[in-house]
């Protein structure tokens, strides 16, 4: 019995050890297999949100500080910044809704593109953001506000506004079966709900979700004249929002020794001003006219901007419920900025701060460090390499033929925290559109970090433009100087102080020589060439 149990365990210890030795063998032979087989190193690329806003200011941002931030106006944008990065001087080359648009699709200037005022088209070929991103493996989607006139074609998909759109039940352009732009659809809703229910439903159900999603969000809100959806009617009808100091007292803001131009607040533009927009009875002695247009205007403002804010919210709901947040490049920003009564102004145009100054917050965890603040100088003109770094296609814009190619530069590195030590020290404008709409006269100027130096150079330089509507004879020239380190409000033009000739002649050269740099030389127009001439 003995002898049989042994031969038992010995047949039984045999079978285990036959049964591990083909364990291994099997386990060999995958690991070498493995080995013989590619090995895929490709990492998911993340989808980007470009969520465009038209004429929110930062002012009208919580995260931005200032008069409104105690009002709480943008909870889900400020979310945004908390969680990425927030740039404190992004600034417009133009500061109009078709040529910011133009120069964000494009990454050139107006005169470069084609489109320094509101009626010209950027063809379809100057579409090169999308296109590039499109290449890079990106099914991408345009949705909102469009205002470029031709069709969006070099997206996957589109659904837009016709040129500014409507506030309440819009209609949209989209592709069909008959010719742009004769496919239309009607959204019984207020247009920012409607712009992110499309996207929403383009979101859910887009045909390539094998492939990343490029998707550019463009609200038509917080635009003039400010309908907000009837949700919003009664927000802050109790508050008593703070006006700008500058709203009263304009100081030595403007031209030295000539009348201000400028649509405004209060009655000191006749033909167009905030109070007539708001039905504000012009028999009201001017103080209490000023404090009544100025109430209505920054809380229909601040409604729309609300509406914004909370849609905003419903995006990131979204992203968050399909697990995609934190592989989503998310961008807020808005076309340009706006005046809310500094100065006694309204409306854009302007190369003043609260018009010229862009809001931008970028989130992305996996790469930008949250909570970020970033002061480089930064345009609108590098928006479109920006973009096309962060979706894996810089290569690209190295082989654009050189009308295309680009005239701003990736911001990505400076996101990270390592910005170039060659980088730009000055932010050139130009504004085009000589006292159309808002009487303001056409000027171009420099913006260092610490410095403002503008010429209103005061001419129509071509007869294409809109509508002939008043005034378009020259204005006389003037030249205008803001030491922003010791005047960030601007209330002190000391174009005139001899304290700061040295300064001035430093920044006219600087002028001069941007100008020369990014191509805008005006040889073309002799007058305004003097005027720049006459100060080297």
């Amino acid at each position: 019995m003995l002898t049989g149990s042994r031969s038992s365990l010995d047949r039984g210890f045999r079978t285990i050890v036959v049964a591990l030795v083909c364990l291994f063998a099997a386990s060999a032979a995958t690991a070498e297999d493995a080995q013989k087989k590619p090995q895929s190193t490709e990492v998911k690329k993340p989808n980007i949100l470009f969520i465009m806003s038209d004429d929110h200011t930062t002012t009208g941002i919580g995260c931005y500080g200032g008069r409104l931030a105690g009002l709480n106006p943008t909870p889900n944008i400020d979310r945004l910044a908390a969680e990425g990065v927030r740039l404190t001087h992004c600034f417009c080359t133009n500061s109009i809704c078709t040529p910011s648009r133009a120069t964000i699709m494009s990454g050139q200037y107006s005169h470069k593109n084609g489109v320094p005022t509101l009626i010209q088209e950027l063809p379809a070929e100057r579409h090169t953001l999308p296109r590039l991103v499109k290449e890079a493996g990106y099914e991408t989607a345009m949705i909102g506000k469009w205002h470029l006139k031709v069709e969006p074609s070099t997206y996957d998909y589109y659904c837009v506004l016709p040129g500014q759109g409507f506030y309440h039940n819009p209609q949209f352009r989209i592709r069909g079966p008959k010719p742009w732009p004769n496919n239309e659809i009607r959204v019984n809703k207020h247009s920012s709900d409607a712009v992110t229910d499309i996207s929403l439903k383009w979101l859910k159900n887009r045909k390539k979700k094998d492939q990343p999603f490029f998707l550019m969000h463009h609200f038509k809100a917080p635009h003039d004249n400010f309908e907000n959806a009837e949700k919003y009617d009664f927000l802050y009808e109790n508050d008593v929002i703070p006006e700008p100091e500058s709203l009263r007292n304009r100081a030595n803001h403007g031209p030295i020794g000539a009348a201000t131009y400028g649509t405004s607040v209060s009655k000191r533009n006749q033909r167009r001003n905030m109070g007539r927009h708001m039905f504000v009875d012009k028999n009201l002695p001017d103080d209490e006219y000023t404090r009544v247009a100025y109430q209505r205007y920054i809380k229909k403002f601040l409604r729309t901007v609300k509406g914004v804010d909370d849609n905003v919210g419903r995006l990131l709901k979204h992203l968050k419920s399909t697990g995609e947040l934190e592989n989503t490049i998310i961008v807020y920003t808005a076309d340009q900025g706006f005046m809310l009564g500094e100065h006694d102004y309204i409306d854009k145009r302007w190369m003043y701060e609260e018009s010229l100054r862009m809001p931008f917050i970028i989130r992305y965890p996996e790469r930008f460090k949250p909570g970020t603040l970033n002061d480089d100088l930064i345009n609108n003109v590098d928006f479109a390499p920006t973009l096309i770094e962060l979706a894996g296609n810089s290569e690209a814009i190295k082989d654009l033929p050189k009308k295309l190619a680009f005239q701003g530069r990736s911001f990505v590195s400076n996101l990270e925290g390592k910005s170039p030590e060659d980088w730009k020290t000055a932010s050139y404008y130009r504004y085009w559109m000589h006292m159309e709409h808002h009487d303001n006269p056409a000027h171009f100027g420099i913006r260092t970090k610490d410095y403002k130096l503008i010429l209103f150079y005061g001419r129509r330089l071509n007869d294409e433009w809109y509508y002939n509507l008043n005034g378009l004879d020259p204005t006389a020239p003037y030249w205008e100087l803001y030491d922003l380190k010791s005047d960030p409000n601007e209330q002190n033009n000391v174009i005139n102080d001899p304290n700061y000739a040295e300064k001035l002649s430093e920044l006219r050269q600087q002028l001069y020589d941007l100008k020369t740099e990014v191509g805008d030389t005006d040889d073309q127009y002799p007058e305004v060439r003097a005027m720049l001439d006459s100060v080297r």
